[in-house]
């Protein structure tokens, strides 16, 4: 049998870099002051539904011994993390201090079909800041600076964030004369997908538009710069409306407070759409720009009114969120990360024969106490077995008992170095990998 498809399945030494991308991830959302919550696996299939989002993705939850129940399910698993917040919020109204700035980090499911990039369970990590009546756009520049930190600790190479607002496209349809600019938005949304001649023709053959109305929707979207020179761009178009001045001014603060960002990694892409209704600002796409066929990495946006469904207050938000898995997979894939050891351990102690077993134990006993991750090895074959046991699986120091006149010696994995040191005292080096000789 194997595993189903759709669902990731790490090996020890790529869960590790997982654990360790998840820890940075948790790092940077607290040092910006979001504190971490965590929802239901399960929700009301009401809930989920609650912004619109298709059924089709949604799996359900029954009792296997309920197979003959023709009734309709109840209960669905999350397919993200923001319904789900939204709820929380509702719930929890009276108990929470606001601007209320939470992260969250865990798996979501959709029911959609298995291909690269897309998987049918897959880590998110959100973070978003909700608050009564408005939220600040401060928020709104906030929120791609802290994933832009946080790639950066990782390493992740040539990431750029696409910025616009929706209100710079919903403003110039307007401008144009299009009253339901919905569609219009949902089929602009596809540009990366099937490109300029894909969308015109989707605007033709399913709105009615007319081919010159078709073009001078799709020229908003030819415009991308990593300065403030798109205000300029989109005045040059000839289109007026006061809700795409608005967007433009949003548009303009976020940007600004960028500057400080290395140029090129922050860039206002006006073909950037969101397709999903809920969003009404600000709208972030990440991207590799090594892989551009690759799709979002990041994405997410500001919203007005997602709490709606569940308490009768005015609760906007703002929030980005980071897909892991996706993410993880694709550089994995790419040999873009440096692999971690197969274990966590820092020590092997040799165990050198049944009559020691007792100092051995006390040995592996009395690092561990140190704060060390230390295993010995189970039974006391030879020695050089043992080592090629600790080099296969990347464990970099050692640890052999006194013998003689010696006392405890270490043997560092890496360099081959073997020196005497004190049970009490000795701290490893920072250090990766194992000898190439060891290894054989």
């Amino acid at each position: 049998m194997t595993k189903v498809s759709g669902f990731v399945e790490w090996l020890p030494e790529q869960r590790i870099v997982e654990l360790q991308w998840l820890d940075e991830i948790r790092r940077t959302f607290e040092s910006y002051g979001f504190c971490s919550i965590e929802t239901p696996s399960v929700e009301e299939i009401d809930a989920l539904l609650a912004k619109g989002e298709t059924d089709k993705e949604i799996y359900v939850i029954k009792r296997l011994q309920g197979e003959g129940d023709k009734s309709e399910a109840r209960l669905g698993l999350h397919y993200d993390l923001t319904v789900p917040l939204a709820r929380y919020v509702a719930e929890h109204y009276n108990d929470l201090v606001f601007p209320f700035k939470r992260y969250q980090i865990q798996r979501v499911w959709r029911g959609e079909r298995p291909q690269e990039g897309r998987y049918r369970e897959f880590y998110q990590c959100d973070i978003d800041v909700i608050n009564n009546n408005t939220v600040p756009q401060h928020f709104d520049a906030e929120m791609p600076v802290i994933v832009y930190e946080i790639f950066k600790r990782l390493g992740v190479q040539n990431f750029q964030m696409h910025i616009n607002n929706r209100k710079v496209l919903q403003g110039y349809f307007e401008g144009l004369g299009i009253e339901d600019t919905i569609p219009v938005l949902r089929i602009v949304d596809k540009l990366d997908k099937i490109g300029h001649d894909g969308v015109r023709v989707q605007l033709q053959e399913q709105l009615g538009m007319s081919e010159e109305l078709a073009e001078r929707c799709l020229a908003i979207g030819k415009i991308c710069t990593s300065d403030l020179s798109f205000v300029e761009r989109v005045r040059e178009l000839g289109v007026q409306s006061e809700l795409l001045d608005q967007g433009l001014e949003e548009l303009q603060f976020v940007m600004n407070e960028l500057r400080h960002v290395p140029e090129g990694v922050m860039l206002a892409d006006l073909s950037i759409a969101r397709g999903l209704d809920y969003y009404t600002g600000t709208v972030y796409e990440g991207k590799l720009a090594d892989f551009p066929a690759f799709g979002t990495i990041c994405s997410g946006g500001r919203y007005d009114d997602l709490t709606g469904s569940f308490i009768s207050r005015k609760l906007p938000g703002v929030g980005i969120s980071i897909g892991l898995t996706r993410l993880l997979a694709k550089l994995l894939a790419e040999q873009k990360l440096q692999i971690g050891p197969k274990s966590p351990t820092q020590v092997l102690v040799v165990f050198p024969s049944e009559e020691r077993r007792a100092e051995a134990v006390q040995a592996a006993r009395t690092l561990r106490e140190r704060g060390l991750n230390v295993e010995m090895y189970p039974t006391p074959i030879k020695q050089a077995q043992q080592l090629r046991y600790a080099s296969r699986k990347g464990i970099p120091y050692a640890w052999f008992l006194p013998y003689g006149e010696k006392g405890h010696e270490v043997k560092n994995m890496v360099t081959g170095q073997q020196q005497e040191v004190d049970l009490a005292t000795w701290q490893p080096t920072e250090q990766s990998g194992v000898s190439e000789a060891e290894a054989r």
